[in-house]
């Protein structure tokens, strides 16, 4: 018997095992110290009383005979399928059905999506990147190419003709940075997969918190169903981290080497999945009821009062960042230019902040650092007081 020894070129701990590791070293020498976490992107506010009562709702069917449901479809009933379709065709995207499947996160599609793909595939990732698209594809041994995301490109990198690749991970906005593509650059994406013919795979989790003209779907950029399929989550959008609930569009445009990839990724989950919950559904189309969307949208803009407040400092700071606009991030450089692990752990001594080492995200974030807007505001207020304080006196 042999193991897959690809694992031998992933981390050892995964990045927020460590920052985990970490502080709870730091609270056991400390155990009097308020620590503020602003690293892990898990939410804070509860989820919305719509999606509440439609959680009640179905527990009480599964208690009734003719309510009671076993086995589901393995691509999601189809109530909450049309909800996601009427979702997109608010923005002017239609979708057949049958392009829609519904999982229990982006996370784990992002990575199980990769069954359908040849190891001999070259994968073009961003640097800094989620750690997921890098380390599923290290698991599986394929070529990786990274793509150059810097302080000079504010972290959007752009096509390269020089570059060839089958697979193209492209997230927008971004994890970590909170870049946001504009349409005009997703489209010089499409262009650029459909001339290689690669295929996209597009994280749409924070498309939520996009507050311009950004597209919040990568099929509002043309001819994006022939080479994109795009991965979503309720995770970040309604608070569904602990409930977990996300959906994947395949489109039937999408053909490689005569073979349909709509119909592969369905073989692929009937036999490898079965599916999400009922009462989960029920819960997770209660967010695309006219309801559910204005109680989002209150927590949604709680959290983005709270990207504000530290965006805000920024400036004040005169700290270069990308994100806090379009995105629950804020990516920021760190000061004299340190080390990120080194300021994570001056920020966790000294000021008893948590955030995120750019470092974990790849080379291109050794000397920047993530926040998130997702504690609640009077720790959002009283932890950029004290960086504020922190970085004075530097």
């Amino acid at each position: 018997m042999k193991i897959n020894s690809n694992f031998n070129n992933v981390e050892t701990s995964y990045l927020f095992s460590t920052i985990a590791k970490k502080i709870d070293a730091f609270l056991q020498e400390n155990p009097d110290k308020k620590v503020i976490r602003l690293g892990i992107g898990d939410v804070t506010r509860p989820l919305c009383p719509a999606v509440i009562s439609a959680l009640h709702s179905a527990v009480d069917d599964m208690s009734t005979k003719n309510g009671f449901h076993g086995y589901g479809p393995e691509q999601g009933y189809p109530f909450i399928k049309n909800e996601v379709q009427k979702y997109y065709q608010n923005r002017n995207v239609d979708l057949e059905i049958d392009e829609i499947f519904i999982s229990d996160g982006a996370k784990s599609d992002a990575g199980n999506i990769l069954d359908l793909f040849d190891k001999d595939n070259v994968v073009l990732i961003p640097d800094p990147v989620y750690p997921v698209y890098r380390d599923t594809n290290i698991m599986d041994g394929r070529k990786i190419v990274y793509m150059n995301a810097n302080e000079s490109n504010s972290f959007l990198p752009m096509p390269d003709s020089n570059i060839k690749a089958d697979l193209i991970y492209l997230c927008s906005p971004n994890n970590p940075t909170g870049a946001t593509y504009n349409k005009e650059q997703l489209k010089a994406w499409v262009d650029y997969a459909l001339a290689n013919d690669a295929l996209i795979l597009f994280d749409a989790a924070y498309e939520a918190f996009i507050v311009d003209d950004c597209p919040h779907s990568i099929y509002e950029i043309e001819n994006a169903k022939k080479c994109a399929v795009e991965i979503c989550s309720l995770s970040k959008t309604a608070g569904f981290t602990g409930t977990r609930c996300g959906y994947t569009i395949v489109p039937f445009d999408i053909q490689f080497d005569g073979h349909s990839l709509n119909k592969m990724w369905l073989r692929r989950q009937t036999t490898k999945f079965n599916g999400v919950s009922y009462v989960v559904q029920k819960g997770a189309a209660a967010v695309f009821s006219p309801e559910g969307q204005k109680q989002i949208k209150e927590n949604l803009d709680y959290y983005k009062q709270n990207a504000k407040i530290i965006s805000d400092a920024m400036d004040q700071m005169n700290i270069w960042y990308t994100g806090g606009k379009n995105s629950p991030y804020i990516w920021f450089k760190c000061p004299k230019n340190m080390y990120s692990w080194d300021f994570f752990d001056l920020l966790l001594t000294k000021a008893c902040v948590v955030g995120t080492p750019g470092a974990g995200f790849g080379k291109n974030g050794d000397n920047f650092f993530r926040l998130t807007a997702f504690g609640n505001k009077e720790d959002t207020i009283e932890a950029v007081n004290r960086i504020k304080a922190l970085i004075s006196s530097l």
